[in-house]
């Protein structure tokens, strides 16, 4: 494909980002204290390696953050029964503990460095990677700029343009063009994806799926289910799943209105950010619910109404226990977050009007009947009632969910029928007999 040559726009972020480097510890060291990195894996940051490469054919997968990395699970497994080493990075800690919980040994796991050009020149001379295949929207400057000059092909895979993003690219057209220039190959979410990454620049363009209707639920430990099973035997549970600031209080409101019916009802709350776990705790106590942590140890008791779970991996175990589950970052401006997970685990799903993130999967669940919109507490609560009060109502709702996920699978052997001349062509390159 040819390079379109980069702005003067593209040169200056260049330049700053080259001289913003030396004080990048500054930068790190805000984030440090603020629980946003792993003081023992900082280096990485810089594009040092903390781990040799591994011999033979290496696909470099990089995902921002916990859902990239669920999403393309099954296609690492793939790649490996291919015989392709994975080296996969990511951004954020959360997404690095999953990473050490849920990969196999051979899968090597770096957070991405900064973007800068030497950090991304150190992290491509060790790695050395044979494909690299770009999670949805990370579109990094250096990082394309980089792995461009070093003609190694670049894939965008599950790759999304929501449409606010595509307003604030917009107005950057030729800047835009020129950095998606080095993109071999997009493969989109959806028609509409595609439509708004060709307007941009980008070429060949298909729309394949959702990687992440092809990925299996999360797993859950026995264990903690079992204990936390009997811990809330004979209650009603909700889970409050990935809630931002301003929605635990309106979780915590319909939880108070729901208890008046429900007496023994227990309401889940697990932030979006663990982190802010006690602060959700703060919301709960001034409400008058009794409520405790599960980082601190506890299982919830008889006089527990709010249960924080402020923990990282656990989202699956709360699914499964709770027959109710309401998606954060839908009740305020967030986007929504992905209903795929609770209801591959038997979750009914509520959700809040703001769900551009996922809009045409929540419009098509919507439709179905297979999830219901609420606007605030008092509608909150209204529906969980129904759902919790009314097996039959629920189990109804369930069917038209998981009925409508499963038309839409398939991503993951698109994906690979698309990137598998890339990978003739390096099996070829390393053993041309």
């Amino acid at each position: 494909m040819p390079r379109r040559r980069a702005t003067l726009l593209i040169h200056l972020y260049r330049l700053l980002t080259w001289l913003a480097s030396p004080f990048a510890r500054l930068l790190l060291a805000g984030r440090l204290r603020r629980g946003k990195e792993d003081p023992a894996r900082l280096a990485e940051r810089f594009g040092r390696a903390s781990r040799p490469r591994p011999k033979g054919p290496l696909v470099w997968l990089h995902g921002a953050s916990v859902g990239e990395i669920i999403a393309i699970m099954p296609l690492m497994d793939r790649l490996r029964a291919l015989g392709f080493k994975v080296l996969l990075t990511s951004g954020t800690v959360t997404s690095a503990r999953l990473a050490a919980t849920r990969l196999p040994p051979d899968v090597v796991h770096q957070f991405v460095p900064l973007d800068s050009p030497a950090f991304m020149r150190r992290f491509l001379k060790h790695w050395r990677p044979d494909l690299v295949l770009l999670v949805e929207s990370e579109l990094w400057p250096n990082l394309l700029l980089e792995v461009g000059r070093r003609r190694v092909p670049l894939v965008l895979v599950n790759a999304r343009m929501s449409e606010r993003s595509f307003a604030q690219w917009s107005r950057l057209p030729k800047s835009v063009a020129a950095l998606l220039a080095h993109v071999d190959l997009c493969l989109a979410q959806g028609p509409q994806d595609a439509e708004r990454l060709g307007a941009l620049g980008a070429a060949r363009v298909t729309p394949i799926g959702n990687l992440k209707f092809d990925a299996p639920p999360p797993p859950v430990d026995l264990v903690a289910f079992d204990a936390l099973r009997a811990a809330t035997a004979g209650r009603q549970v909700m889970v409050a799943a990935s809630t931002h600031p301003g929605e635990e209080a309106m979780v915590v409101e319909a939880h108070g209105m729901l208890v008046r019916q429900l007496p023994d009802l227990l309401t889940i709350i697990a932030p979006r950010h663990p982190e802010r776990g006690r602060e959700v705790i703060g919301v709960a106590t001034e409400a008058g619910c009794p409520a405790v942590l599960r980082s601190d140890g506890y299982l919830p008791d008889r006089g527990t109404q709010i249960y924080v779970a402020d923990t990282i991996g656990e989202l699956g175990l709360f699914y499964r226990l709770a027959p109710v589950a309401l998606l954060g970052g839908s009740l305020i401006r967030h986007g929504g977050q992905n209903p795929i997970e609770p209801v591959k685990l038997d979750a009914a799903i509520l959700h809040g009007p703001h769900v551009a993130n996922f809009a045409a999967l929540y419009a098509q669940l919507d439709a179905a009947g297979g999830a219901v919109p609420v606007v605030d507490a008092d509608s909150l609560a209204a529906s969980a009632a129904t759902l919790i009060g009314d097996g039959a109502v629920r189990r109804r709702m369930l069917a038209a969910a998981q009925a409508t996920i499963a038309t839409l699978g398939g991503a993951l052997e698109r994906t690979l029928a698309a990137i598998d001349p890339y990978l003739v062509q390096i099996r070829l390159e390393r053993h041309p007999s």
